[in-house]
């Protein structure tokens, strides 16, 4: 008896391709496909689907964020499109607050001074930073990744603020650090822009481990080098995996290459869910429990 056959965009772990292997074939080809297992570095739009074809069911995400993939586009189609939610919160909230500590007491700046051989010592006024006790720290996009970032934010000391979409006039102004949770859509693109920047204090800092064009890398730009925001991090961006160049120039800029969800356990899980959805639907008819939008 034939086996479902499976498209596999991009390298898994072991232990996924395992899975997959114990209950698919996979096809090298997403037009022989009924289902598909997408990195979201993969670009699933209206033409990668009709490309796909008619017998494609599913497209299972390895991810929360389901930006890479036309939704509305796979709807029509009538294909399930599944994400991987709960199991990578506590680690991409471990991240935020990773950053956000590495920013404010200026951790990755001092490895770089150090590597860099520069000669120095102890002193009282050396290389002093911020603590985050006593910080209003503002999550924007309260979901479930905002709220087990409060969750830790407020263990070190801080007030967490919350903020949806039409909230940041009222938050923002008050925030001494942003943490951004939204997803990305139309409406949340460049939701951090000018605008939104010039509502923050000079001495406040933005830390983005959601979705890059969730903020205007330029206007970010113009506010760090005219002094109106006392620094960034960012496991995202705009244009990813490119990020621009002046980023790189700044000591008050922390960058890491998205690894909001990097651990060996939790890529593990996120995988792991991803198959799950290919099996419920594939082998079992049932509509998985992880679909979205539809």
């Amino acid at each position: 008896m034939s086996r479902p056959r499976v498209h596999v965009t991009g390298a898994v772990p072991a232990a996924i391709a395992a899975a997959i292997a114990e209950s698919f074939d996979t096809v090298s080809d997403p037009s022989d496909a009924e289902g598909i297992l997408a990195l979201i570095s993969t670009r699933i739009d209206d033409g990668y689907l009709a490309a796909a074809g008619p017998q494609l069911r599913i497209v299972a995400n390895y991810g929360v964020g389901v930006d890479n993939i036309d939704l509305p586009a796979a709807a029509v189609r009538g294909i399930v499109v599944t994400n991987t939610p709960d199991v990578l919160t506590e680690t991409t909230a471990e991240l935020a607050i990773a950053l956000t500590l590495s920013l404010l007491r200026r951790v990755a700046e001092g490895d770089r001074f150090l590597r860099a051989g520069k000669p120095w010592g102890f002193g009282l006024e050396f290389m002093l930073g911020e603590g985050l006790r006593g910080k209003q720290f503002a999550i924007v996009g309260p979901g479930r990744i905002g709220r087990a970032t409060a969750r830790l934010a407020e263990a070190f000391g801080a007030e967490p603020l919350y903020a949806g979409r039409g909230e940041l006039a009222g938050v923002l102004p008050r925030a001494d650090v942003v943490s951004i949770h939204t997803p990305l859509t139309a409406e949340t693109r460049h939701l951090i822009d000018k605008e939104a920047l010039a509502l923050l204090r000079p001495t406040a800092v933005l830390v983005n481990t959601a979705r890059g064009a969730i903020v205007d890398e330029q206007a970010l730009v113009a506010a760090l080098r005219e002094g109106r925001l006392a620094g960034a991090a960012l496991d995202v961006y705009e244009h990813e995996p490119a990020v621009t160049a002046e980023l790189l120039t700044f000591e008050n800029v922390v960058l890491t290459p998205h690894l909001g969800s990097a651990t060996c356990a939790t890529r593990e899980a996120m995988g792991m869910s991803a198959v799950s959805a290919l099996r419920s639907l594939l082998l079992e008819g049932r509509r998985p429990g992880n679909t979205v939008g539809q």
